[in-house]
C-alpha cells in the first residue's frame, strides 16, 4: 500500500457498523465525522470526503464487510470465544469474554456465532451463526433444568461450559437482586403503613387511649402530647435498664425534671420527686401517668413540699 491508497475519492459512500464515536475506520485508514450522528447503533452509508464523512442513511451490512472473525458462544451480549481457556471462576469467565456490537434479535441462548471487526483494533462486530457443535440444546435443557453443571453432557468443549457457568452466574445476580427488591419493597410497604397508622394516632393523640397506642410504634411523639396535657415541655427519653422502662426529661417552670415511666402505658414508675405520705409510708409514684405527674409536681411547688429526687 502506498499513500496514495490512503487518499478517499470524492464523493465515495461506505458502510460501516456504527457503535458511538465521531471515528470511522477500515483497515488502516480513518475519517472523521462532521454533522449529525445516526440516531441509533447500526450499519450506516456515510459519504467520504478526504478524511472526512457525513452520515447518510441507515443501511445493512455489506457481506464480506467484516474481517479478523472470531467464533465461540454468545451469553448476553459477550462471546466466549471458541479456543478461550478459561478459569472456572465466572468472574475471570466474564473478563476472558468480549462484547459484541448490533447483535441480531432472536438468536437462540447459547448461539454459536461469528463476529468479526474493521480494523485489527476495533469493536467486534456480529457478523452471522456459526455451525452448532450439536451439544447447544443438551446444555440449554441443563440450564432451564436448574442444573449446577453440565458435566452430564458429552462432548462439551471449554468455551461452551465457560459459558454455561457465565450464564447461570448471571441468572443467580438476577434472582438475588430480585429477592433484594422484594424484601425491599415488603419493607417500604410496612413502613408506609406504620407511617399510616402513626398519622392516624397522632389525630388521635387527644385521648389518652390514642397517646397509649402511640407510645407501641412512637414513644417520643406519645410522651410529648402526654406532658402537654399536664403543660410541660418534652425533652427527650432513653431507655431505662429494666425492660419495658423509659427514662423521659421534661422541662416544667423552666426547671428539667427525670422521670422514669411504663413505655406502653406511660403509668409513672420513679416520678423524680417525693411523694410519700409520710402518714402510711406509702409512695404514691405509680397513681400518676405522664399526664398528671406535672400537675403535681406544680401542686407541690405552690404548696412549697417539692422535694426533687432526680432533678437534671
Amino acid at each position: 500500500m502506498i499513500w496514495r491508497d490512503l487518499l478517499s475519492k470524492n464523493d465515495e459512500r461506505l458502510t460501516f457498523p456504527w457503535v458511538g464515536g465521531r471515528t470511522l475506520r477500515q483497515g488502516m485508514r480513518a475519517w472523521s465525522i462532521e454533522g449529525r450522528l445516526p440516531p441509533e447503533f447500526g450499519w450506516h452509508e456515510f459519504e467520504i470526503k478526504g478524511r472526512s464523512a457525513k452520515w447518510r442513511a441507515a443501511s445493512s451490512k455489506p457481506d464480506g464487510a467484516l474481517s479478523h472473525t472470531l467464533r465461540g458462544f454468545l451469553v448476553g451480549t459477550r462471546l466466549v470465544r471458541d479456543d478461550a481457556h478459561v478459569d472456572p471462576d465466572p468472574a475471570k469467565i466474564f473478563a476472558a469474554s468480549e462484547q459484541v456490537f448490533l447483535i441480531d434479535d432472536g438468536l437462540d441462548m447459547f448461539a454459536r456465532i461469528a463476529a468479526g471487526r474493521m480494523c485489527e483494533d476495533g469493536p467486534l462486530v456480529y457478523d452471522s451463526i456459526a455451525m452448532p457443535l450439536g451439544v447447544e440444546d443438551d446444555v440449554v435443557t441443563a440450564f432451564l433444568d436448574k442444573l449446577p453443571s453440565i458435566d452430564h453432557v458429552k462432548g462439551v468443549p471449554p468455551a461452551l461450559d465457560a459459558a454455561f457457568r457465565m450464564e447461570v452466574r448471571q441468572r443467580e445476580e438476577i434472582e438475588h437482586r430480585r429477592a433484594e427488591l422484594e424484601r425491599l419493597r415488603r419493607e417500604e410497604e410496612a413502613r408506609l403503613a406504620k407511617e399510616a397508622r402513626r398519622q392516624e394516632l397522632i389525630a388521635k393523640l387527644g385521648d389518652g387511649a390514642g397517646r397509649r397506642a402511640m407510645a407501641a410504634i412512637d414513644f417520643g411523639e406519645a410522651a410529648r402530647a402526654a406532658l402537654a396535657v399536664g403543660g410541660a415541655e418534652y425533652l427527650d427519653h432513653r431507655r431505662a435498664q429494666l425492660r419495658g422502662e423509659m427514662v423521659v426529661r421534661f422541662r416544667l417552670n423552666r426547671n428539667r425534671y427525670t422521670c422514669t415511666c411504663d413505655e406502653r402505658t406511660l403509668q409513672i414508675i420513679d416520678s423524680g420527686i417525693c411523694l410519700v405520705d409520710h402518714d402510711t409510708g406509702e409512695k404514691g409514684d405509680t397513681f400518676f401517668t405522664l399526664e398528671s405527674l406535672p400537675g403535681v409536681i406544680l401542686e407541690a411547688q405552690n404548696q412549697g413540699v417539692l422535694h426533687v429526687f432526680r432533678h437534671d
